[in-house]
């Protein structure tokens, strides 16, 4: 069977796309090559023709992630840029039950630490949301310190309203840190 000329480029994104959603979804110590190949039809060994190990497929689909967030997040911000509709946005509902398509801050950045490979993929990602967060504070020194802590709580509250089983304690935890951050801004 002849397969067409970017076949195996299609076959890539596909790896990368399903695996960028299992990373933020499962985790990545979770998530087995096997698995994820098998859910795209696709063989073990195959994996080995697109990617050279975990490690290589982890940072790519780190990189695949935080494009496609950048993706969601101009379409979900509609041009409004400012710090307190990035909380909204970041603090939704929707972004806690769907950690397939969300931030991969919230599950990917502990496992990346712990397994001590730390990504400039991450650190990309961790600089623009401080950008957006600097956005409209006025002292250059206090905005930059109030962004860090303001990212702190973003990622920190979605992992912990992702761990909670009782959704009102989840929608509570959402709900108090976007009050509290976007006082922060009010306040700057």
């Amino acid at each position: 069977m002849r397969y067409a000329e970017d076949h195996k480029a299609q076959t890539h994104q596909r790896i990368l796309h399903e695996a960028a959603s299992r990373f933020r979804r499962d985790g990545i110590g979770a998530t087995g090559l096997q698995p994820l190949m098998k859910a795209l039809g696709l063989t073990h060994g195959g994996f080995y023709a697109h990617f050279k190990s975990k490690d290589d497929l982890v940072e790519k689909a780190l990189r695949c992630a935080v494009d496609q967030l950048n993706e969601s997040r101009a379409a979900k911000l509609a041009g409004d840029e400012s710090a307190a509709a990035f909380i909204d946005m970041y603090l939704a509902p929707e972004h806690r039950t769907q950690p397939e398509e969300g931030c991969p801050l919230t599950t990917m950045s502990s496992e990346l630490g712990q397994r001590g490979q730390p990504s400039e993929i991450t650190d990309e990602l961790i600089h623009r949301m401080l950008s957006t967060l600097e956005t409209g504070m006025p002292s250059q020194q206090e905005s930059r310190d109030k962004s860090v802590m303001i990212m702190a709580g973003l990622v920190g509250a979605m992992v912990l309203a992702r761990s909670a089983k009782d959704p009102q304690l989840a929608e509570r935890i959402l709900q108090t840190t976007r009050e509290q951050l976007k006082q922060q801004i009010a306040e700057a």
